[in-house]
């Protein structure tokens, strides 16, 4: 989890990073973090875990699409 316990602007610039060098290099990048909006933000795909299992997994962009991972993960609440 590369921005626990950092500042925002620290996070913000170690997660440029992380893009530059995939994006430079090639590099595939096995990203754990608990910040599912910044790590969805720069991923391609995505898996979501539940007491150590995947529960759902999908493109970046399917996962923030999708009701449950915004309600229980990005913070935002469900249609009535």
């Amino acid at each position: 989890e590369p921005g626990m316990g950092l500042a925002p602007l620290v996070v913000r610039d170690i997660f440029r990073h992380i893009v530059e060098l995939r994006d430079r290099l090639g590099l595939t990048v096995l990203l754990v973090e608990q910040n599912a909006k910044s790590a969805l933000k720069i991923a391609d795909r995505g898996y979501v875990l539940e007491n150590g299992r995947v529960i759902l997994q999908g493109s970046a962009a399917e996962l923030l699409a999708n009701r449950d991972v915004q309600r229980a993960y990005l913070g935002r609440e469900q249609d009535a």
